[in-house]
């Protein structure tokens, strides 16, 4: 009562009061954690879950090159607020972001095991198939770069991805494996974003997918490669993330 009396005559920590409280039940209604978890090949994959509802929409977000799960800090937490669930993987191929290295990819030498991008899309099927197996979800499928390329090309090969989230992906394998080609007939929503010197090529890729499938983001002002274009020191960012929620709120009730 004393603390209820001193609240109401106070109306300015009132509401302070009010915000904590706020901010206390938002942050508990967040589940982050680390997991590891096994390829296909017996490597350990390192993975961080940050689970809002386990009846939401799953996104499996994967790095790109010389980088670790540690791309997706700030991205996770802005798709929370916007109903997903995620799950940010280190993949084989990759190295240190935002002081989080790579522990999938230190295991992987390691063992001497190869770590080439394509080495790396069997870590991420192998997430599908986590996720899949813990949670009874399909995912919606988030690559940067060389990831951005892996997720087209899972997409169109696995029932288990929903949609396909690729920022700047291109060409990447050589002589090994034509993209373009691969993801022929791709008939799964597709969401594209790059920077504005990539969008020639990014345009050139989806015509590879279905008419009407594909949504592509291009941007009017200097952007970045990859999913950084995301982060709030990005000076586009506000534009890029408005049409990804677009893309994800037309698809929603596809999830």
């Amino acid at each position: 009562m004393l603390i209820y009396y001193l609240l109401m005559k106070n109306k300015n920590l009132y509401y302070i009061f009010l915000i904590s409280a706020t901010i206390m039940q938002t942050s508990q209604s967040i589940s982050q954690k680390t997991i590891a978890f096994p390829s296909s090949d017996g490597l350990l994959i390192t993975a961080d879950e940050y689970i809002i509802d386990k009846t939401k929409p799953f996104i499996l977000l994967c790095h790109q090159a010389r980088y670790s799960r540690g791309e997706y800090i700030e991205t996770a937490k802005k798709l929370n607020t916007l109903g997903f669930n995620c799950v940010a993987i280190d993949q084989r191929s990759g190295g240190e972001v935002n002081g989080i290295k790579n522990e999938t990819a230190a295991k992987a030498i390691g063992h001497k095991k190869p770590v080439g991008y394509l080495d790396a899309e069997q870590d991420i099927v192998a997430a599908i198939e986590y996720i899949f197996k813990i949670y009874n979800k399909k995912v919606i499928l988030f690559g940067s770069s060389y990831s951005a390329s892996l997720a087209l090309k899972i997409a169109k090969e696995n029932d288990r991805v929903m949609a396909v989230i690729a920022f700047s992906p291109g060409e990447y394998f050589d002589n090994v494996l034509h993209l373009a080609k691969t993801i022929l007939g791709l008939d799964k929503p597709v969401f594209t974003a790059s920077s504005k010197s990539e969008a020639p090529g990014v345009a050139t890729l989806l015509k590879s997918v279905k008419e009407g499938k594909a949504v592509q983001y291009i941007p009017d002002v200097k952007s970045r490669h990859g999913s950084s274009a995301l982060w709030s020191d990005n000076g586009d960012h506000k534009k890029v993330w408005k049409a990804l929620e677009n893309f994800l709120n037309q698809q929603i009730t596809n999830f």
